[in-house]
């Protein structure tokens, strides 16, 4: 089992100016052997036998990148007394013409990385949307945004359906709540979420939520509240079971006029206007309610969506009725 290093063993390793020239340029900057032999200006052979010494000295951290490998100074592993020579040495250095001549050629070196994703931008911002989505997929982003929730949050997916909303959010919370109204529904999403153990099932109507008071830090209603007879009852119960300041967020259908939809999805209402739903979640007790249309995907057959949010604010005391002498003194 090898010993740690001393500081003797650091002073030889540093002993060498070449391997001093390589600090300089891997304490502010990864880069690839091929990078440090044209800043250096040294035999590739020169330059591998520099980053062994070094990295057998436990100076470098390394890793793949594609076919190459990328080096930087660890300044985070080599220890305190190793770091106090280090600086000064590199204090040292940078006062030569050597090492300033390596600087700028480091900078330029840098400068062509950028100018290499410049032009690719350049070249390709017209088509870029499109490269992205062959590249990634079409919802890598909204799903990335998600990791902005409290990790720490409770949240009600209310009309779950076959889980696809609970999915997305349970890497990113302590706990979903995914409650439906349909056991067949709640079969599917239980299927489906099986690998999460974060999520907690429960059959019940909207109107009727299987939750205790104030549970949830944020309440979901997706494409739900439009199956609902009696959308400010559901609204209500919501704001029964989220914290005081928790979220509620809404998401549905503009008002349309596709009849059919009560037949073949049984829909109980056509959609729903901002009149509408402003007016119902301050009914419901809500505070600070925004609405606004969603973009129209082209190659959605359905209305166009909206998205309402509202907050649940703080209860008031109730007032205390006075009785006998003290309300006479009143």
């Amino acid at each position: 089992m090898n010993s740690k290093p001393t500081i003797l063993d650091h002073a030889a390793v540093l002993s060498d100016a070449t391997r001093c020239r390589i600090l300089q340029l891997l304490d502010r900057q990864e880069l690839t052997v091929s990078e440090l032999v044209r800043v250096l200006q040294l035999p590739q052979s020169t330059a591998s036998r520099h980053l062994k010494v070094l990295s057998d000295g436990g100076w470098l951290h390394s890793h793949r990148d594609g076919t190459s490998h990328l080096y930087q100074l660890a300044s985070d592993t080599i220890g305190e007394a190793a770091k106090r020579l280090w600086e000064l040495i590199r204090d040292q250095l940078a006062e030569t013409p050597t090492s300033q001549q390596d600087l700028r050629r480091l900078e330029g070196l840098l400068q062509e990385r950028r100018s290499r994703s410049q032009a690719f931008f350049t070249e390709s911002a017209s088509d870029w949307d499109r490269v992205r989505d062959e590249l990634f997929g079409h919802r890598f982003d909204l799903q990335a945004l998600l990791a902005l929730i409290d990790p720490r949050s409770v949240v009600g997916d209310l009309g779950c359906g076959t889980g696809r909303t609970s999915e997305a959010l349970a890497p990113h919370v302590a706990r979903v709540y995914a409650v439906d109204g349909s056991s067949s529904m709640l079969e599917a999403a239980r299927d489906r979420l099986s690998g999460h153990s974060n999520i907690k099932f429960r059959e019940g109507e909207l109107e009727r939520l299987p939750l205790e008071d104030q549970c949830l830090d944020a309440a979901i209603l997706f494409l739900a509240l439009h199956h609902t007879p009696e959308p400010g009852r559901v609204l209500a119960e919501v704001r029964r079971v989220t914290k005081p300041d928790g979220r509620l967020l809404i998401v549905d259908m503009l008002p349309h006029d596709r009849e059919d939809y009560r037949r073949q999805m049984g829909h109980v209402w056509l959609g729903f206007g901002q009149e509408q739903i402003l007016r119902a979640l301050q009914s419901a007790g809500f505070d600070n309610p925004s609405f606004s249309a969603l973009p129209a995907d082209a190659e959605a057959k359905g209305p166009t969506l909206f998205v309402a949010t509202a907050s649940r604010g703080f209860d008031l005391p109730q007032p205390v009725e006075q009785t006998g002498q003290a309300a006479a003194e009143a």
